[in-house]
């Protein structure tokens, strides 16, 4: 139904249980779900064989986990791409704080506080787009597949001379054009100088941009930037260990759980955010969000040991 990688369900179920449950039992189920979804992000990250996923229409948050992480990611014209975290007092976690500084520029900043979405031509410039497909052709890119003598060569190279056999023109990324003002905007340490940056350039995507920010949980947007300046200079499994703790954190504020109500359940798109501005968020509430605390460390699988 073009919703395999698209998130949403999963989080607005771990708000229903952490909002019915109390005191440790809340604790013990928001572990226990972002443990096994970071702990699946992790197999895929180092799995040894080409895991190839075919992304036909929304992928959003969770969906970039279960997809980004492997060698091949074919998208076709339906992909509706994005990290919407900030509207929902998260942040951009399954390794986000990993790959978005990894786009080119600052485009992964932009995409990580603002939640914009991208096409097919977006992913293949942004670099999540390995091949892009038409939709209709995608059985015929199973079969192909299937069919394919896997005896005859190394299986990447299999899979690379499959996809190529497929791959279509995407046509022209707006990312690729808006790249120059994102970087402009987009490459302070502050949320408050992009604000300022937005202001200064001027342009109605700059407006619209600023406007958006300012609809995004305060707090979600300056934890989300220090994160992502964070994993500018640190691997996917250290990035990985901090992320758990913020989901810990950031699941335990009332933020979450208004999030949640204000985009996927009333959609009224009308959240009540504490606090309610960039200036009532201080650096000490920023810094708390990513301080270890008892129980909050994440344990990945020695996948090395399970090799050997």
């Amino acid at each position: 139904g073009g919703r395999a990688f698209c998130a949403g369900g999963d989080v607005r179920a771990v708000a229903a249980s952490l909002g019915t449950a109390t005191g440790n039992e809340r604790e013990r189920l928001s572990r226990e779900f972002f443990r096994a979804e970071y702990a699946l992000n992790h197999r895929i990250h180092h799995f040894p064989k080409p895991f190839i996923a075919l992304v036909d229409g929304v992928c959003m948050g969770g969906g970039l986990g279960l997809s980004i992480h492997g060698a091949y990611r074919v998208v076709t014209e339906k992909l509706v791409l994005a990290m919407p975290e900030t509207a929902i007092g998260l942040f951009p976690d399954v390794g986000g704080g990993w790959f978005l500084p990894r786009f080119p520029g600052e485009s992964g900043t932009y995409l990580g506080l603002t939640g914009a979405r991208c096409n097919a031509a977006d992913a293949l410039w942004l670099g999540y787009a390995t091949h892009h497909v038409e939709s209709a052709r995608l059985d015929a890119v199973l079969e192909a597949l299937v069919g394919a003598d896997w005896g005859s060569e190394a299986a990447r190279a299999v899979v690379e001379r499959v996809l190529a056999g497929f791959h279509a023109d995407a046509g022209t990324s707006t990312l690729a054009v808006q790249h120059p003002a994102i970087d402009r905007c987009f490459a302070a340490e502050r949320v408050d100088d992009i604000l300022q940056a937005l202001e200064a350039e001027g342009t109605p995507w700059a407006q619209e941009t600023w406007a958006t920010l300012m609809r995004m949980c305060p707090t979600s947007l300056k934890v989300s930037l220090h994160q992502l300046r964070m994993g500018r200079t640190r691997d996917y499994d250290e990035m990985a260990a901090v992320e758990y703790r913020l989901s810990q954190s950031m699941t335990a504020r009332p933020d979450f759980r208004e999030g949640i109500r204000a985009v996927l359940v009333d959609k009224d798109q009308k959240p009540r955010w504490h606090p309610a501005t960039l200036s009532d968020v201080t650096d000490a509430e920023v810094e708390a969000c990513f301080a270890p605390r008892e129980g909050d460390e994440l344990e990945l699988p020695d996948l090395e040991s399970r090799k050997a």
